[in-house]
């Protein structure tokens, strides 16, 4: 339950539920279109249709690294 005049859902729990809202969507088509993506590269160049795939996955759990740090410095 909520407190009385407090909405459940403050300005940074909105704020933090949208940004994991559009992580989600882009990530969400990327990964989606990822296999076109890699057979279209893949024509031309194994390896770089393969270092997509790692700069996809490094990218995916970047997002959660910078957000670790972006947190833990907001709490010094």
């Amino acid at each position: 339950m909520h407190r009385q005049g407090h909405s459940p859902m403050d300005t940074n729990t909105r704020n933090a539920a949208i940004a994991a809202l559009w992580f989600m969507i882009i990530f969400g088509v990327l990964a989606f279109l990822m296999p076109k993506i890699m057979l279209a590269v893949g024509n031309y160049s194994t390896v770089a249709a393969g270092a997509i795939a790692v700069l996809f996955v490094l990218a995916f759990f970047g997002v959660f690294w910078l957000r670790g740090r972006s947190q833990r410095n907001k709490g010094n």
